[in-house]
């Protein structure tokens, strides 16, 4: 479980293809805050922390797995060398709720087609997948790219969000632009309302 609080903004160091594709991301995080077999929330996406060693021009780096699926539904099958992710270490007993309940399961990805300046913040609008619309409310909540964020409104097959200040540049929305894709993560309340409108 995760909130959408992001902790660190980490760069993937490597890409390694053979059957499974492998992820070195170097961090902030300090190797004794890593866990073999923990999960960290990488881009939105839960992933199992294989290995881990001594960062080279960070604190630390750890390695993890993706299968074939994950890339084809994630944003991952594009990361390359120097990608920037979202990081978010996995919920201890104790730990503030922030954000909102985050699973790490990413539903698909939505297309960023604008941005808009209002204020200090910026108005990012997004495409999303007819399938999905449904899921996504004004005032409701929605994960994008590990990120617990507030939807604005929904038109059509396109929603908004604000991204302030403090979020753009301690996460990669700071460098997002129109075109560019992101993890969509739908809340999983919406997701059980939905199941017993249905059964209803």
């Amino acid at each position: 479980m995760f909130t959408g609080i992001i902790t660190d903004m980490g760069r993937v160091r490597a890409v390694e293809s053979n059957g499974d594709t492998r992820f070195t991301i170097d961090t902030a995080y300090g190797l004794s805050e890593i866990d073999i077999g923990a999960s960290i929330a990488c881009a939105g996406v839960c992933l199992t922390v294989v290995d881990k060693s001594p960062g080279v021009d960070s604190a630390s780096s750890f390695s993890v797995t993706a299968s074939a699926e994950t890339l084809s539904k994630t944003t991952l099958g594009n990361w390359t060398e120097g990608t920037y992710v979202n990081l978010e270490k996995s919920l201890r007993v104790g730990d503030e709720l922030g954000g909102h309940i985050v699973t790490g399961h990413v539903d698909g990805t939505v297309t960023i087609v604008s941005t808009v300046q209002e204020g200090d913040s910026v108005r990012f609008v997004f495409r999303i997948e007819d399938a999905l619309r449904r899921f996504v409310a004004p005032k409701g909540s929605i994960t994008l790219d590990g990120v617990s964020l507030t939807v604005n409104e929904v038109e059509g097959d396109t929603f908004g969000v604000n991204i302030i200040p403090h979020t753009r540049a301690e996460t990669t929305f700071g460098e997002a632009a129109r075109g560019d894709r992101a993890n969509l993560e739908i809340d999983v309340l919406a997701r059980y309302v939905a199941r017993l409108a249905e059964d209803g």
